[in-house]
């Protein structure tokens, strides 16, 4: 105990007293004693604390992985209770102002639109769906969430990091693969690859690979269905998502490319002026497509469609186009045939209906025989979807107009 001048009697002198007696002392340093006891089993009890939590939090991922298989096997099982067969389809592929997958315009001559050339097959409720997984979604997605948020409160963060992205990279994976294996499957197994998508948004909602694919699904349910009403909340809605996508994503082909085909969906029920005001959009970004991405063959088959229907277009749109805007679109038959045998360098057999597309322009620009051979190749290519089939009857009619 520190000792300090206190005056004991008056005049200049002072002498030096403790503060504290001897016993308060001592009893001062027990209790502080006491204090740096109890400070140190803190610190043991601490340790053995976070110790535990740490083993809770995996604990806790373990089992909501255990949980997400679980629940993806039962849905499965649910929405899969019988085999079935699966096509060889190319999967789901936009025109310029068309929501159709590798499908040949079966009218030669020009539309009123000059652009529509699909048609979908089935209508399909999708609010009955929503409603039936909704519940399901949420507590699933809501796990993950709270596993995330108590794990980083509990262990080290960088190793939580390192455990959670691993674990949801890998689900990821997994749920993007069957995602892919849906969508080209036939109009049954794109709806509910549709739904597998929309009951794991929540949880992925901030992956890119996941929202092109989102986007996607929302262009085959615009394809398949046939009320115009729902055609357009697909197409609107499949474009609020890849809008988003691309605002983080901008060097992305798959998202550029999704999007200018869900613009020329969502344009079918627009004007004229809307529609050749679109065709800009739509040609801009599959442009960008195949700068990010110059060996991907679908883009090629895009902008091939995109220059067949804009050399092919009517007086009309002709009209319209160069009354709006001072440079209206352009485009050969030429053009469109460069980019439909380019399909077939990159992948040959491609589509059913590009070999179809390279045998009209061949036609259209007096190779007969050039035209016949493609006729010919084209219908080597088996019929496996609603596309091949419309492929297939336009080539019959094209035989049946040479013979006569």
């Amino acid at each position: 105990v520190p000792r300090v001048p206190v005056p004991v009697e008056a005049g200049d002198g002072a002498t030096y007293t403790a503060l504290l007696t001897h016993g308060e002392q001592v009893d001062v340093l027990e209790r502080l004693d006491f204090v740096l006891r109890n400070i140190s089993e803190l610190r043991k009890e601490v340790e053995e604390l976070r110790n535990s939590l740490q083993h809770l939090a995996a604990e806790i991922i373990g089992e909501v992985r255990s949980h997400l298989e679980e629940t993806q096997k039962v849905t499965r099982r649910r929405r899969f209770p019988f085999p079935r067969e699966r096509s060889d389809s190319t999967g789901s592929s936009s025109i310029y102002f068309t929501a159709s997958s590798a499908t040949a315009n079966t009218d030669d001559g020009e539309s009123e639109g000059g652009y529509t050339t699909a048609n979908a097959e089935s209508d399909y409720d999708r609010e009955s769906e929503r409603e039936s997984e909704e519940g399901e979604d949420e507590v699933s997605c809501e796990t993950v969430r709270t596993a995330r948020r108590d794990s980083l409160d509990l262990v080290n963060e960088d190793e939580t990091h390192l455990i959670l992205d691993s674990l949801l990279e890998e689900g990821l994976g997994q749920l993007l693969q069957q995602a892919d294996s849906l969508h080209n499957g036939d109009e049954q197994e794109k709806r509910e690859g549709f739904q597998l998508l929309l009951n794991n948004k929540l949880a992925y909602a901030d992956q890119k690979d996941f929202l092109w694919r989102l986007a996607r699904a929302h262009s085959d349910m615009c394809e398949i269905t046939e009320d115009a009403d729902e055609k357009r909340s697909y197409a609107s809605d499949g474009k609020e998502e890849i809008e988003i996508a691309l605002q983080k994503w901008d060097q992305s082909a798959e998202c550029h490319q999704w999007y200018a085909i869900l613009c020329g969906q969502l344009s079918e029920h627009e004007s004229i002026q809307k529609r050749i005001q679109t065709g800009y959009v739509f040609k801009e970004h599959i442009d960008k497509a195949i700068e990010l991405k110059p060996e991907d063959p679908k883009s090629y088959y895009l902008l091939g469609r995109w220059c067949y229907q804009v050399s092919h277009l009517g007086w009309l749109e002709k009209k319209t186009a160069s009354a709006l805007f001072e440079a209206p679109p352009t485009a050969t038959v030429q053009d469109a045939l460069q980019n439909f045998l380019r399909v077939e360098e990159l992948s040959p057999g491609f589509s059913k209906a590009g070999r179809v597309y390279i045998a009209k322009c061949y036609r259209d620009l007096g190779n007969n025989s050039a035209a016949v051979l493609w006729m010919n190749l084209a219908s080597e290519l088996p019929v496996n979807t609603k596309e091949d089939a419309e492929s297939e009857r336009e080539l019959e009619e094209m035989r049946s107009v040479w013979e006569e």
